[in-house]
């Protein structure tokens, strides 16, 4: 465990994938194991991004445009690695986080169907430019499950992304795995239809595999 500090790691995948209980587990394991975890949240994370989070999930906002919507979950993004984010990887920290930019690809590009430059350009005001000192991660964690398992895990009141319907989650799933293609050293795909130890297991092994002996933040 000793390895993932200094380190940013995000954990993400269609809702209903189990990936908040895994980010969960493994945030007690690393404090367990003597590290500083900062763990943060998108969309929130930040007074002003929690404020954010509260228009953007709410099903009353149904006429919501979707480069409206992207442009929110980016400004909560820009206020939580500003505030939050940089301050503790400075610091040392093992920085996690329950979704981040891997989010906006699938959710509002590959299923929503904005074109992936208008998300990168939004994306590097947010973080800061890839090539140029930004915040980025080291390593984005896809738990990938199929719609059907999914659905059954998730909460009965659904938030507005949920309610978006089958094909539309379907196409959230499919970006995710196209985002694990394109970049497979900055992505991993870990089976989450298995039961959550096994997920655990499987997100440990791989964790110690990938991050171990990589500088911090190739």
């Amino acid at each position: 465990m000793s390895a993932l500090s200094g380190r940013f790691v995000v954990f993400d995948g269609p809702d209903g994938s189990g990936k908040s209980t895994q980010f969960r587990t493994i945030a007690g394991m690393a404090r367990s194991a003597g590290l500083e975890v900062r763990e943060v949240r998108e969309p929130g994370g930040t007074a002003v991004g929690e404020r954010i989070r509260e228009i953007l999930l709410d099903p009353i906002h149904d006429e919501m445009a979707l480069r409206c919507e992207m442009m929110l979950y980016m400004a909560s993004r820009a206020q939580l690695v500003e505030q939050i984010i940089r301050p503790a990887l400075r610091g040392g920290a093992l920085v996690l986080a329950d979704r981040f930019v891997s989010s906006t690809y699938a959710y509002q590009g590959a299923a929503g169907g904005l074109p992936m430059h208008e998300i990168d350009a939004v994306a590097s005001a947010a973080c800061g430019d890839r090539a140029g000192g930004g915040t980025w991660p080291d390593l984005t964690v896809i738990f990938d499950v199929d719609g059907r398992t999914a659905a059954t895990r998730l909460n009965p009141t659904l938030d507005r992304m949920e309610q978006k319907g089958a094909e539309f989650h379907a196409r959230v799933r499919q970006g995710y795995l196209d985002q694990a293609a394109r970049d497979p050293g900055h992505y991993a795909v870990i089976d989450a239809h298995q039961n959550a130890e096994a997920v655990t297991g499987d997100t440990l092994s791989m964790l110690r595999q990938r991050l171990v002996g990589r500088g911090v933040h190739e």
